[in-house]
């Protein structure tokens, strides 16, 4: 999808880019898939603020999206390509030969009128979702899950793809998009397909308001702070020694792995390489 760029009546926009949401098909969501979203403004249970900087934005509907693709051997047709608030990703509504919609997740070329299919008489065909176990070697695919039946959890954000590499005994070799290998159960299911909006990683911002709009506040330096309200505040003047770089909670921020379920390590095969080497 190309982006859109706008003649530079004000300063911002110059800089400007959005989608030009050219395959958007319908521009209300269908009404029996939506849940309204309350908004949490990074507070907990109870009322505490977990994550700085969330709060505001625009109002939104939560879509219902089918990541189990568990509609087995009935065909479905896309009614329509829709826009999503909730994700980077295009939706699109799926009408199944029993009448009964569901919206999916967009793959990229996936277009209204197309057909697709879920389970093992399915066809390697972009939208057709299906166990790994049946897909050759080399297929491009994506909403991949982790444990069988519990629907797509990997690989689910605009332009993302991963890749079936080898099969072994009860396990595939994927190559995810950071260039990690993983074990995937030959048993769970994944759709064919890379996922759409490719173009979105390259949209600019361009000025604050748009930030503001997706529920992002501003952020503030710690450093800019008093002491109570951030390990790096206080101090006389612009101070900015004496303190490790932490995070709002104290939780070092730079050279600390903060990953701690450990549960699915051993499912790493080879990890994603950084720049100064295997990290």
């Amino acid at each position: 999808m190309p982006l859109k760029s706008y003649r530079p009546y004000t300063p911002s926009r110059r800089f400007i880019t959005t989608d030009d949401f050219s395959m958007i098909t319908r521009t209300f969501p269908e009404k029996s898939l939506t849940l309204p979203l309350k908004k949490k403004g990074g507070r907990n249970n109870t009322g505490r603020v977990m994550v700085p900087h969330r709060g505001g934005g625009h109002k939104r509907l939560y879509r219902i999206i089918d990541f189990k693709r568990d509609k087995t051997g009935v065909k479905g047709r896309v009614v329509s390509v829709e826009y999503d608030p909730n994700r980077s990703s295009r939706i699109a509504l799926i009408e199944y030969e029993d009448k009964e919609k569901r919206y999916i997740l967009q793959p990229e070329g996936l277009k209204v009128g197309d057909e697709v299919l879920s389970g093992p008489d399915a066809e390697i065909k972009t939208g057709n979702a299906l166990s790994i176990a049946n897909m050759p070697l080399g297929t491009i695919i994506h909403n991949i899950e982790l444990l069988p039946g519990n629907g797509g959890k990997l690989v689910r954000s605009a332009g993302s793809w991963a890749q079936l590499m080898a099969k072994e005994e009860r396990f595939a070799h994927v190559r995810m998009p950071s260039g990690e290998i993983r074990f995937i159960r030959l048993n769970c299911m994944a759709t064919v397909g890379q996922v759409g909006n490719v173009e979105h990683g390259n949209v600019t911002l361009g000025k604050a308001g748009r930030s503001r709009h997706s529920g992002f506040k501003p952020i503030v330096r710690g450093t800019a702070m008093n002491a109570v309200d951030h390990p790096h505040g206080g101090g006389r003047g612009k101070s900015k020694g004496h303190n490790h770089p932490v995070s709002y909670s104290n939780i070092p921020c730079k050279g600390f792995k903060t990953r701690k379920k450990k549960v699915w390590d051993w499912m790493i095969v080879s990890r994603r390489k950084s720049k100064a080497g295997v990290a």
